[in-house]
């Protein structure tokens, strides 16, 4: 595979920062509309600071790769950074909705941190001059994103349901 070389993957981190950035808008634009539901429920609040979070970082990420001018070393460095910093974000969500999530939380958690440390060891294998480590940072960073459309899904379906069950509670409320 030889050194790493930027150009060969512009294209593809054009393309992956550009479709995180557009699905943060979109995930915003859902969360900005539901934002009772999300603020009053521990697990949902825990979905939306990650997803938001997640396709945030993607896209950072995304932009740093593509900036001029740099080597392996000097990508792989800021990708760690980057990716500690949502590892923290996600470690201290999970810690605040672990009382009211249930077990399907908790292991998607473990499976999207799962992606962010692939990531890790993709850029430790690119700092030391592997050129392969920037597959498995993009492996890492595919595999993240099904974690964070289904998450958002899921976010979407457990607001719904919450809503439906707050407007079948009103009419018995007001009988009463």
């Amino acid at each position: 595979m030889g050194d790493y070389n930027p150009g060969l993957w512009h294209d593809y981190f054009f393309m992956v920062g550009g479709g995180a950035a557009a699905l943060t808008g979109l995930v915003f634009v859902a969360m900005t509309l539901h934002l009772d539901q999300i603020t009053t429920d521990p697990v949902h609040r825990h979905r939306a600071r990650t997803i938001l979070a997640g396709l945030t970082a993607v896209f950072i990420r995304c932009a740093l790769v593509l900036m001029g001018g740099q080597n392996g070393q000097a990508v792989a460095v800021e990708l760690a950074a980057v990716l500690v910093v949502v590892e923290y974000i996600l470690f201290n969500s999970i810690r605040q909705a672990a009382r009211s999530a249930d077990n399907g939380v908790l292991w998607r958690t473990i499976g999207s941190f799962a992606c962010l440390v692939l990531e890790q060891a993709g850029a430790v294998v690119l700092f030391f001059g592997g050129a392969w480590g920037i597959y498995v940072v993009g492996l890492g960073m595919m595999s993240s994103f099904i974690f964070m459309v289904t998450g958002a899904w899921l976010l979407l379906v457990g607001v719904g349901a919450s809503e439906a069950a707050d407007a079948a509670a009103r009419p018995q409320a007001a009988r009463s």
